[in-house]
This record gives C-alpha cells, structure tokens and sequence, in this order.
C-alpha cells in the first residue's frame, strides 16, 4: 500500500512553480540544513536552563536546607550533578548523530515501544504545560507595571501569553536563524541582569554589609528528607541541559561543536547560580527571601533603587528567551517521533523553501495554546516530575547498555562509566522523591505515560494494512492538505535513519 506521505507528495498533484523549487532543492538534498553554530548552541543551553527560576523563585532550596551555607553546597552540588549528565549526553548526541535528545537514545538503546511512551509523555504533558506556564509567566510580568495594586486580568494574562507563543513559533517557522537570533539576544540579555545583580551583591560585599552570611550553616537541616527535597529543587532548576541534543542534526560540525557547548555552558550557568544566590543573601535576610513570589523583584526594590524596573524587564525576557529555545526543542522531538513512526506523518514535512519543520512547530504552538485554556496550568506541572527524571535516567541507562550490546560503534567521545553509573544511581533518588513527597501527582503522571499503550498499539504496532481504513484514510488526507497549505514535502531520509525506522515498529 501507498504510504499516506507519498500521496500527497506526488509530483502530479504539486504546482509548476513548486514542483520547480522542489526539483532545484533536491540538488543539495531535501532535509534541514546545518545551521545552528557554536555560539548558538551555547546560547540554547544557558538560555534554556536560565529561565524565570532564579529571578522568581531560587527559595525552594533555602527553605528545606534552613541555612545559606547548606544551600549554597546544594546548588554546588546539583551542578556537578548536571555536569555528568550533560557530559553523558556528549557521548550519546555524538554516537548517535539523530535530533531527539533522550527519545532518539531510548529508541536506539531498548526500542520504539519505551521510546513512544517517551514521546506519548513529553506530547500530552511535558512540553504544552512547560510551555504555557513559561509563557503566562512571561504575560505576567509584562501586564504587573499597568496593576501594581492588584492582580492583572485574567484574560489579559492569557491573550499576551498566546501572542508571545504565536510569535515565536511563526519567528522559527520562517527560518532557523531567526530562532537562534531570538535565542542568542535573549540569553545574553538575561545574562547581563544577572550579572548586574551579582555586581551588586559583591559590591555590598566590599563594603563590608556581610550580617547576613555569618556563620553560613547555623540551623543547617540536618533531617535527611528535607535535604534530599532542597537537593531536588535544586536538580530541577538546572534541567534544560540536554537542550542542544534536541537538535543535534542541524548543528555544524556536532561532534565537536555539541561537547563543547556542553563543556562551556554548564560551568557558565552553575557560577552564575551560585553568585546569584549569594548576592541575594547579602541583600535580603532569610525571612524576607522565604516570604517574597519573586525574589529577584524583592532584591532591585532593596538594592537597586531608581533601577528597580530593570528587574521585571529581565524576568520577561529571560521568559521569552526561554520559551524560544523550549519551543525549538520540542518541535524537532515530534517531528523525529513522526520521522520514526511514531506520530503522524504529516508532523514529520519540512517546507520546501525554508527547510524548517513547521507542521511540527505549529503543531507544537496549537497544543500550548489548548493548555493556555486551563486555568490551573501550573498543577500540571506537577504531573511529570516522575516521568521527566525516569526518562532521562533511562536514556543514560541506555549509553551503558549500547557499550555492551554495541562495543564497535562509533564513539567520539567515550567517558568513564563511571559518570553514566553515578547519574543512574542519582536519578534513582530523584524518581523516588516526588513519589514520597507528592505521590498523588507522580500516579497521575504514570497513568499518562501508561495511556499512551493503546495508541502505540493502535497507531505502531498494528501493521499498517490491518488498520483501520478511516484512519488511514483521515491521516493521508490530513498529510495531503497539509502539504498544500504549508508548502512542505518529506525530507530526502539518510541510510543511517531509515534502518533505524524499524527499531520504532
């Protein structure tokens, strides 16, 4: 039978001009171009991991560890943490040269059924509710200077947060370098406000203005729970790490350019953490940093005097800049999920011009906007803490598994096991804490992941002749018009990527 993609895609059917244009392209191949340089990748990485946290809320981690010094160790050590994952994810984006990050290693290591429960996952729950609660974030701190006294319209918040989804995923439909420019202007302006608050707090330092940071573990917990718990808050700020493996295939020279993001940026955003919290401890006393919603804000009104504004501007942008590179990241993992199967094939079309995956991106855009309509989005995010971490584990689990099961393959880089055993043993601690400490949550994100068994079977495991003839023939006509409407055809597949398309049967 006809595979639905190719019925839209005959030449027959496709305009004079278009079928001219596609004709041109194939000479240098049909397929994403390599576009994303050293200096992007850097900027996807810190952009993504420096989201609103540090400026809204870095207080999870003092609240459980009850001291500064305590807390300033935990964020020390969740860095290191994230260093040997990121360094483990080195090893796996430049063996397995595939977009996709933690889905595409599932599916080389243990096959397509994990591997679309990861995808099921990050599409019901993961990626739409991060997303939406970044970009309500962002809505927010741009409508607080018109109500300073009260709380904003809930419509208002709303409609901006779809304005900002909406222009950023038309910015990434229309051309990479768009979204890396984006990205690269955002990152470096949330740097800089960084910055400018830890130049503050080392110049109160200076001064002499140390009360705050006498005797740094007085009251340090010693209650093994709670540490784990300002552990874990710390661990969750520093994810994002695996970013730049989303879009491995559109980079330069990956197999140096991934390790070295990696190898640049982790460093950069562990520092920038540990000086930020610093200078906020100088600055407010431990009462006034539990008690504020946006700590960063409580530090420009204390510190910053008539520069105060600067604050809310940076929490926007660093929003924005954040949602920019999320957005880009989980476009490619659905588009790869459909490449491979696993999803539509209408998702798995690049434009014939622009070579950006815009199906995949506004079908990404639609989903966040739907969760827009919830109005305690937030909750949600409560749902996939389990998963997020059982997912990551299990991608690293899958580097020590190939290292037996494929000793020969290509490896560019090869770390110690070492680094992959501790981050297995680590993540075993980090699934078990949001099911002792919200467990209710952590089942109901299970039951998600577990929903998506009748549709791996329904839409992957049934042969494609055996099933349903209605929903082959919605999916090809939706793929058709789809083309038609986008401009988009399927891209020219390597050797390498179509024998994997059998792992995801």
């Amino acid at each position: 039978m006809t595979d639905p993609w190719i019925t839209g895609c005959n030449k027959k059917n496709l305009p004079k001009t278009e079928l001219a244009l596609v004709t041109e392209n194939k000479k240098e191949k049909m397929q994403m171009k390599q576009e994303i340089s050293l200096l992007n990748g850097i900027s996807l990485i810190v952009g993504n991991m420096i989201g609103s946290g540090i400026f809204v809320s870095p207080k999870g981690v003092l609240m459980y560890s009850t001291s500064y010094g305590l807390s300033l160790l935990l964020w020390a050590l969740g860095g290191i943490f994230s260093l040997f994952g990121a360094l483990c994810y080195a090893e796996l984006g430049t063996s397995i040269v595939k977009s996709g990050a933690s889905y595409a290693y599932i599916l080389e290591a243990f096959g397509g059924f994990i591997a679309f429960i990861r995808l099921w996952s990050s599409l019901l729950i993961i990626e739409p509710t991060t997303q939406a609660v970044i970009a309500i974030t962002f809505a927010n701190y741009i409508v607080q200077p018109i109500f300073p006294f009260c709380e904003p319209p809930y419509g208002a918040v709303r409609l901006i947060a779809a304005a900002c989804i909406c222009s950023l995923t038309f910015i990434n439909c229309v051309n990479v370098k768009w979204g890396t420019r984006v990205q690269d202007l955002f990152t470096y302006a949330k740097v800089m406000a960084l910055i400018m608050v830890i130049a503050v707090g080392l110049y109160k330092i200076s001064q002499g203005e140390t009360e705050n940071l006498k005797d740094p573990f007085e009251g340090s917990t010693t209650d093994a729970g709670f540490i784990a718990l300002a552990l874990y808050s710390a661990l969750f700020s520093y994810s994002g790490w695996d970013t730049l493996n989303f879009v491995t295939e559109e980079m330069k020279n990956p197999e140096r350019n991934l390790p070295l993001s990696i190898a640049i940026s982790m460093p950069v955003v562990t520092i920038i953490y540990l000086l930020t919290n610093v200078a906020y401890y100088v600055v407010l006393d431990m009462p006034a940093l539990l008690a504020s919603d946006a700590v960063a804000v409580t530090f420009g009104n204390e510190a910053l005097s008539h520069a105060k504004w600067i604050i809310p501007i940076a929490v926007a942008m660093s929003c924005y800049g954040g949602l920019n590179s999320s957005i880009i990241a989980a476009s490619r993992l659905f588009y790869v999920g459909a490449r491979e199967g696993h999803l539509p094939d209408s998702l798995s079309l690049i434009h014939i011009k622009r070579f950006t995956p815009v199906p995949a991106l506004i079908f990404n855009g639609l989903m966040t906007l739907i969760y827009l309509l919830v109005e305690d989005v937030f909750l949600l995010i409560n749902y996939y803490c389990f998963s997020y971490w059982f997912f990551v584990g299990l991608s690293i689990a899958g580097l020590i598994y190939l290292r037996y099961t494929q000793p020969d393959r290509r490896r560019p880089i090869k770390l110690s096991l070492f680094f992959p055993v501790v981050y297995c043993f680590c993540t075993v601690f980090l699934i078990i804490v949001p099911l002792y400490s919200d467990t209710i949550n952590s089942l109901i994100g299970i039951g998600i992941a577990v929903s998506g068994i009748p549709a791996y079977f329904l839409g992957v495991y049934i042969p494609v002749e055996k099933r349903p003839r209605y929903l082959q023939w919605l999916f090809a006509t939706i793929t058709k018009y789809i083309q038609m409407l986008f401009r988009c055809c399927q891209e020219d597949l390597d050797l390498e990527t179509e024998t994997s398309e059998a792992k995801a049967k």
